[in-house]
């Protein structure tokens, strides 16, 4: 039986942002995602567990996300896979429904715009990595540049729809914990809640 692909989040506090390292602990092969503003932190992570980078994910295009993009992709000829809305430069244009092999495991895409026209969610297993999508009791914001509250409340009536002990990992530390389950959100987090799309736009953008 193939091991479920190892998530681990790493917290970069000068940003309130989280990055991650994925992969799969037989092969000891593995991706980052969104180094934010400290790429030496997943570098030294999978340094420590043994594990070659092959690829950099990013969830989005914002800087709090990408500004550590160049150290990592320079550390071993890594290449970077995003959404072509956010990062047109991207090796590996991702849309909905790609598959990224990781190893033996795999992560599938889910295009969820709104905060951003490229926004994605990573899935793998019963664990999704949400960047500015989803967070703990919160989700992201909807009146930035790019952004489209329509398409923010879609994307998370997507999300809703996933087995409800999905984990769910988040781009920023804004919730009472670092991670949660859909379960949790649906119970506790408003924006979720929201009953339709006029009740969220008011909540979201006021």
């Amino acid at each position: 039986m193939v091991k479920p692909l190892e998530i681990v989040q790493i917290e970069v506090r000068q940003a309130d942002n989280y990055s991650y390292l994925v992969y799969c602990p037989e092969s000891r092969r593995g991706v980052a995602v969104d180094p934010s503003t400290d790429p030496e932190q997943i570098l030294e992570e999978a340094n420590r567990r043994e594990v070659t980078l092959s690829l950099l994910l990013n969830t989005h295009g914002h800087l709090d996300h990408i500004a550590g993009n160049r150290t990592i992709l320079d550390s071993a000829g890594i290449r970077l896979a995003a959404h072509p809305a956010d990062l047109p430069q991207a090796d590996i244009q991702l849309q909905e429904g790609s598959e990224i092999e990781v190893g033996n495991g795999k992560i599938s895409v889910l295009h969820t715009p709104g905060h951003t026209p490229g926004s994605i969610v990573f899935r793998t297993g019963e664990a999704i990595i949400t960047g500015d999508t989803l967070f703990v009791s919160r989700c992201g914001r909807a009146d930035l540049p790019g952004s489209n509250v329509e398409d923010l409340y879609a994307s998370l009536q997507r999300l809703k729809q996933l087995p409800a002990a999905t984990r769910v990992y988040p781009g920023h530390n804004y919730g009472p914990t670092p991670t949660s389950t859909l379960a949790w959100e649906l119970e506790h987090n408003e924006f979720l809640k929201c009953p339709d799309l006029p009740s969220f736009i008011k909540l979201r953008i006021g």
